[in-house]
Protein backbone atom coordinates (compact mmCIF):
# COMPACT_ATOMS: atom_id res chain seq x y z
CA UNK A 1 0.00 0.00 0.00
CA UNK A 2 0.97 3.36 -1.19
CA UNK A 3 1.89 6.07 1.79
CA UNK A 4 0.07 9.12 1.70
CA UNK A 5 2.26 11.77 -0.36
CA UNK A 6 1.69 14.54 1.60
CA UNK A 7 2.09 18.17 -0.11
CA UNK A 8 4.67 20.55 1.29
CA UNK A 9 3.31 24.32 1.49
CA UNK A 10 6.25 26.05 1.23
CA UNK A 11 7.40 24.14 -2.46
CA UNK A 12 6.68 26.01 -5.51
CA UNK A 13 5.15 22.77 -7.37
CA UNK A 14 1.32 22.17 -7.28
CA UNK A 15 0.30 20.05 -4.38
CA UNK A 16 0.13 16.50 -5.34
CA UNK A 17 -1.02 14.66 -2.97
CA UNK A 18 -2.69 11.67 -5.37
CA UNK A 19 -3.56 9.26 -2.31
CA UNK A 20 -6.74 9.01 -0.25
CA UNK A 21 -8.00 12.49 -1.73
CA UNK A 22 -12.09 12.80 -1.18
CA UNK A 23 -14.29 11.93 -3.69
CA UNK A 24 -15.38 14.46 -6.59
CA UNK A 25 -19.10 13.78 -6.55
CA UNK A 26 -22.05 15.22 -8.86
CA UNK A 27 -19.62 15.11 -12.06
CA UNK A 28 -20.92 16.30 -15.77
CA UNK A 29 -19.21 15.87 -18.81
CA UNK A 30 -18.36 19.29 -20.12
CA UNK A 31 -21.24 20.65 -22.38
CA UNK A 32 -19.46 21.14 -25.07
CA UNK A 33 -16.71 18.18 -24.83
CA UNK A 34 -16.01 16.43 -28.35
CA UNK A 35 -16.73 12.50 -29.17
CA UNK A 36 -13.64 11.29 -30.92
CA UNK A 37 -10.03 7.73 -30.30
CA UNK A 38 -7.31 7.21 -27.64
CA UNK A 39 -7.23 9.33 -24.81
CA UNK A 40 -7.76 8.54 -21.22
CA UNK A 41 -7.81 12.11 -19.32
CA UNK A 42 -7.66 11.42 -15.39
CA UNK A 43 -8.88 13.79 -12.92
CA UNK A 44 -8.14 13.91 -9.00
CA UNK A 45 -9.14 16.11 -6.04
CA UNK A 46 -6.87 17.37 -3.12
CA UNK A 47 -7.28 18.58 0.70
CA UNK A 48 -5.80 22.21 -1.45
CA UNK A 49 -6.94 22.34 -5.17
CA UNK A 50 -8.49 20.60 -8.07
CA UNK A 51 -5.75 18.44 -9.62
CA UNK A 52 -6.56 17.00 -13.00
CA UNK A 53 -4.44 13.92 -15.05
CA UNK A 54 -4.60 13.47 -18.56
CA UNK A 55 -3.99 10.00 -19.90
CA UNK A 56 -3.38 8.53 -23.43
CA UNK A 57 -4.26 5.40 -23.58
CA UNK A 58 -2.64 3.30 -26.49
CA UNK A 59 -5.27 1.49 -28.61
CA UNK A 60 -3.90 -0.62 -31.82
CA UNK A 61 -0.26 -2.97 -32.23
CA UNK A 62 -0.56 -4.00 -36.00
CA UNK A 63 1.79 -4.95 -38.63
CA UNK A 64 1.56 -8.66 -38.95
CA UNK A 65 0.49 -9.36 -35.00
CA UNK A 66 -2.78 -9.45 -35.67
CA UNK A 67 -4.13 -11.79 -32.62
CA UNK A 68 -2.23 -9.31 -30.56
CA UNK A 69 -4.58 -6.62 -31.28
CA UNK A 70 -7.33 -8.26 -29.17
CA UNK A 71 -5.54 -8.38 -25.82
CA UNK A 72 -4.58 -4.57 -26.31
CA UNK A 73 -7.66 -2.97 -27.70
CA UNK A 74 -9.43 -4.00 -24.36
CA UNK A 75 -7.22 -1.19 -22.86
CA UNK A 76 -5.60 -3.87 -20.64
CA UNK A 77 -1.88 -2.46 -20.62
CA UNK A 78 -0.16 0.45 -18.59
CA UNK A 79 -2.74 3.00 -19.18
CA UNK A 80 -5.21 1.13 -17.91
CA UNK A 81 -3.61 0.20 -14.81
CA UNK A 82 -2.88 4.08 -14.02
CA UNK A 83 -6.62 4.79 -14.59
CA UNK A 84 -7.33 2.11 -12.15
CA UNK A 85 -5.04 2.95 -9.27
CA UNK A 86 -5.70 6.08 -9.43
CA UNK A 87 -9.31 5.94 -8.92
CA UNK A 88 -8.56 3.53 -6.20
CA UNK A 89 -6.64 6.08 -4.54
CA UNK A 90 -9.45 8.52 -4.50
CA UNK A 91 -8.59 10.16 -8.04
CA UNK A 92 -11.69 11.15 -10.16
CA UNK A 93 -11.16 9.42 -13.60
CA UNK A 94 -12.44 10.21 -17.13
CA UNK A 95 -11.30 7.50 -19.86
CA UNK A 96 -11.12 8.51 -23.42
CA UNK A 97 -10.68 5.49 -25.96
CA UNK A 98 -11.97 4.84 -29.60
CA UNK A 99 -13.48 1.99 -28.80
CA UNK A 100 -16.84 1.76 -26.73
CA UNK A 101 -16.69 -1.96 -26.10
CA UNK A 102 -13.34 -0.97 -24.30
CA UNK A 103 -14.54 1.66 -22.38
CA UNK A 104 -17.89 -0.22 -21.24
CA UNK A 105 -16.14 -3.22 -19.58
CA UNK A 106 -13.68 -0.76 -18.14
CA UNK A 107 -16.65 1.08 -16.56
CA UNK A 108 -18.07 -2.39 -15.42
CA UNK A 109 -14.60 -2.71 -13.39
CA UNK A 110 -14.91 0.72 -11.75
CA UNK A 111 -18.12 2.63 -12.19
CA UNK A 112 -16.47 5.82 -10.89
CA UNK A 113 -14.10 5.99 -13.93
CA UNK A 114 -16.30 8.07 -16.84
CA UNK A 115 -15.59 7.36 -20.25
CA UNK A 116 -15.72 9.06 -23.77
CA UNK A 117 -14.78 8.25 -26.57
CA UNK A 118 -11.70 10.32 -28.36
CA UNK A 119 -9.23 10.31 -31.46
CA UNK A 120 -5.50 11.11 -31.14
CA UNK A 121 -4.89 10.76 -34.65
CA UNK A 122 -6.85 13.96 -35.21
CA UNK A 123 -5.19 16.45 -34.85
CA UNK A 124 -7.55 18.95 -34.76
CA UNK A 125 -10.16 17.24 -32.79
CA UNK A 126 -8.30 16.02 -30.40
CA UNK A 127 -7.68 19.86 -29.62
CA UNK A 128 -10.78 20.48 -29.22
CA UNK A 129 -11.45 17.74 -26.60
CA UNK A 130 -8.67 18.68 -24.47
CA UNK A 131 -10.11 22.21 -24.50
CA UNK A 132 -13.18 20.99 -22.97
CA UNK A 133 -11.95 19.54 -20.21
CA UNK A 134 -11.39 22.22 -18.20
CA UNK A 135 -8.38 22.61 -16.15
CA UNK A 136 -5.42 20.20 -16.02
CA UNK A 137 -2.44 20.15 -14.06
CA UNK A 138 -0.90 16.93 -14.12
CA UNK A 139 -0.26 14.80 -17.42
CA UNK A 140 0.27 11.34 -18.66
CA UNK A 141 1.28 11.24 -22.11
CA UNK A 142 0.72 7.24 -22.80
CA UNK A 143 -0.21 6.74 -26.11
CA UNK A 144 1.87 4.29 -28.42
CA UNK A 145 1.52 2.17 -31.11
CA UNK A 146 3.42 -0.20 -33.40
CA UNK A 147 3.92 -1.38 -36.93
CA UNK A 148 6.81 -4.04 -37.90
CA UNK A 149 8.59 -3.94 -40.95
CA UNK A 150 12.03 -3.73 -42.27
CA UNK A 151 13.60 -0.55 -42.54
CA UNK A 152 13.62 -1.14 -46.63
CA UNK A 153 10.36 -1.88 -47.00
CA UNK A 154 8.55 0.36 -44.48
CA UNK A 155 5.41 2.44 -46.05
CA UNK A 156 4.57 5.30 -46.01
CA UNK A 157 1.57 5.11 -44.14
CA UNK A 158 2.21 2.97 -41.42
CA UNK A 159 5.28 5.51 -40.40
CA UNK A 160 2.45 8.46 -40.47
CA UNK A 161 -0.08 6.01 -38.70
CA UNK A 162 2.97 5.56 -35.50
CA UNK A 163 4.09 9.26 -35.64
CA UNK A 164 0.54 10.46 -35.85
CA UNK A 165 -0.26 8.89 -32.16
CA UNK A 166 3.72 8.52 -31.07
CA UNK A 167 5.23 11.87 -31.27
CA UNK A 168 2.46 14.26 -32.44
CA UNK A 169 -0.08 13.40 -29.79
CA UNK A 170 2.21 14.06 -27.62
CA UNK A 171 3.35 17.04 -28.58
CA UNK A 172 -0.72 18.33 -29.75
CA UNK A 173 -2.31 17.69 -25.89
CA UNK A 174 0.66 19.01 -23.94
CA UNK A 175 0.78 22.50 -26.14
CA UNK A 176 -2.99 22.68 -24.99
CA UNK A 177 -2.26 21.63 -21.36
CA UNK A 178 0.96 23.20 -20.85
CA UNK A 179 -0.75 26.45 -22.29
CA UNK A 180 -3.58 26.28 -19.34
CA UNK A 181 -0.74 25.58 -16.68
CA UNK A 182 1.47 28.39 -17.92
CA UNK A 183 -2.04 31.08 -17.89
CA UNK A 184 -2.81 29.79 -14.48
CA UNK A 185 0.76 30.28 -12.99
CA UNK A 186 0.73 27.55 -10.95
CA UNK A 187 2.87 25.28 -11.88
CA UNK A 188 1.92 21.10 -13.08
CA UNK A 189 4.11 17.95 -14.16
CA UNK A 190 3.79 15.80 -17.47
CA UNK A 191 4.88 12.43 -17.77
CA UNK A 192 5.71 10.90 -20.48
CA UNK A 193 5.25 6.95 -21.11
CA UNK A 194 8.72 6.28 -23.68
CA UNK A 195 10.40 2.75 -24.17
CA UNK A 196 14.15 1.63 -23.65
CA UNK A 197 13.45 1.30 -27.49
CA UNK A 198 13.99 4.77 -28.05
CA UNK A 199 17.67 3.74 -27.44
CA UNK A 200 18.19 0.28 -28.48
CA UNK A 201 17.94 -0.57 -32.05
CA UNK A 202 15.08 -3.35 -32.83
CA UNK A 203 15.24 -5.74 -36.04
CA UNK A 204 12.39 -4.18 -37.93
CA UNK A 205 11.17 -0.94 -35.22
CA UNK A 206 12.25 1.41 -37.36
CA UNK A 207 9.01 3.13 -36.44
CA UNK A 208 8.62 2.31 -32.77
CA UNK A 209 12.30 3.04 -31.86
CA UNK A 210 12.37 6.04 -33.83
CA UNK A 211 9.47 7.34 -32.38
CA UNK A 212 10.69 6.52 -28.86
CA UNK A 213 13.62 8.25 -29.13
CA UNK A 214 11.64 11.62 -30.36
CA UNK A 215 10.00 11.19 -27.10
CA UNK A 216 12.78 11.22 -24.96
CA UNK A 217 13.91 14.70 -26.32
CA UNK A 218 9.92 16.11 -26.38
CA UNK A 219 11.03 15.62 -22.84
CA UNK A 220 14.15 17.31 -22.33
CA UNK A 221 13.09 20.10 -24.74
CA UNK A 222 9.67 20.81 -22.67
CA UNK A 223 11.07 20.49 -19.27
CA UNK A 224 13.42 23.26 -20.66
CA UNK A 225 11.14 25.77 -22.05
CA UNK A 226 8.56 25.46 -19.33
CA UNK A 227 10.66 24.62 -15.76
CA UNK A 228 10.49 28.66 -15.30
CA UNK A 229 6.83 28.47 -15.45
CA UNK A 230 7.45 25.82 -12.36
CA UNK A 231 6.66 23.13 -14.88
CA UNK A 232 8.43 19.45 -14.46
CA UNK A 233 8.36 17.17 -17.31
CA UNK A 234 9.81 13.83 -16.88
CA UNK A 235 9.54 10.11 -18.81
CA UNK A 236 9.33 6.83 -17.72
CA UNK A 237 11.22 4.15 -20.05
CA UNK A 238 10.52 0.68 -19.18
CA UNK A 239 11.83 -2.05 -20.97
CA UNK A 240 9.44 -5.40 -22.04
CA UNK A 241 6.67 -4.55 -19.49
CA UNK A 242 4.18 -7.62 -18.12
CA UNK A 243 0.82 -6.98 -19.61
CA UNK A 244 -1.39 -9.14 -21.25
CA UNK A 245 -0.03 -8.23 -24.98
CA UNK A 246 3.80 -8.89 -23.66
CA UNK A 247 2.70 -12.08 -22.20
CA UNK A 248 1.31 -13.24 -25.67
CA UNK A 249 4.13 -12.19 -27.19
CA UNK A 250 6.79 -13.43 -24.79
CA UNK A 251 5.31 -16.58 -22.81
CA UNK A 252 7.44 -18.89 -24.98
CA UNK A 253 10.96 -19.87 -23.32
CA UNK A 254 12.62 -20.10 -26.24
CA UNK A 255 12.11 -16.58 -27.00
CA UNK A 256 11.94 -15.02 -23.67
CA UNK A 257 14.82 -16.58 -22.52
CA UNK A 258 17.42 -14.53 -24.52
CA UNK A 259 15.83 -11.92 -23.64
CA UNK A 260 15.58 -12.47 -19.84
CA UNK A 261 19.46 -13.48 -19.84
CA UNK A 262 20.83 -9.86 -20.78
CA UNK A 263 18.82 -8.12 -17.86
CA UNK A 264 20.83 -9.08 -14.55
CA UNK A 265 17.79 -9.30 -12.33
CA UNK A 266 16.51 -11.89 -14.56
CA UNK A 267 12.81 -10.22 -15.04
CA UNK A 268 10.21 -7.99 -17.01
CA UNK A 269 8.96 -5.17 -15.94
CA UNK A 270 5.49 -5.14 -14.12
CA UNK A 271 2.83 -3.25 -14.81
CA UNK A 272 2.81 -1.93 -11.01
CA UNK A 273 6.47 -0.85 -11.34
CA UNK A 274 5.38 1.68 -14.48
CA UNK A 275 2.24 2.88 -12.20
CA UNK A 276 4.82 3.23 -9.05
CA UNK A 277 6.75 5.32 -11.02
CA UNK A 278 4.52 7.24 -12.89
CA UNK A 279 2.78 8.20 -9.09
CA UNK A 280 6.24 9.36 -7.67
CA UNK A 281 6.95 11.77 -10.42
CA UNK A 282 3.31 13.28 -10.60
CA UNK A 283 3.76 13.36 -6.81
CA UNK A 284 5.54 16.10 -4.54
CA UNK A 285 7.93 13.69 -4.19
CA UNK A 286 9.88 14.32 -6.99
CA UNK A 287 9.58 18.12 -7.32
CA UNK A 288 12.67 18.68 -8.42
CA UNK A 289 13.23 16.53 -11.00
CA UNK A 290 12.84 17.55 -14.37
CA UNK A 291 14.08 16.41 -17.72
CA UNK A 292 14.22 12.80 -16.19
CA UNK A 293 14.10 9.61 -18.07
CA UNK A 294 13.22 6.94 -15.65
CA UNK A 295 14.75 3.65 -16.56
CA UNK A 296 12.45 0.60 -15.89
CA UNK A 297 14.80 -2.39 -17.37
CA UNK A 298 16.05 -4.32 -14.20
CA UNK A 299 19.76 -3.34 -15.31
CA UNK A 300 19.63 -4.16 -19.08
CA UNK A 301 21.07 -0.78 -20.19
CA UNK A 302 24.02 -1.70 -17.72
CA UNK A 303 24.35 -5.19 -18.76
Amino acid sequence: MWPVLESNPNRHTPPCQILRFPKVVNWKPHKERQTNPWFFPIVALNHKQLMRFTLMAPNTVTGGMENVVDSLLKLIGIGRAIAKKLSECGAETIALSRTQADLDSLKAENSNIHTVQCDLGDWDSTRKVIESLGRIDLLVNNAGVSRLDTFLNFKKEDLDFVYDINIKAVINVSQVVAKGMVERGNGGAVVNISSTASTRALTDHIAYCSSKAAVDMITKIMALELGPHKIRVNSVNPTVTWTDMAQYAWSDPAKSGPMLAKIPMGKFVEVEDVVNSVLFLLSDKSAITNGAHMVLDGGLSVA
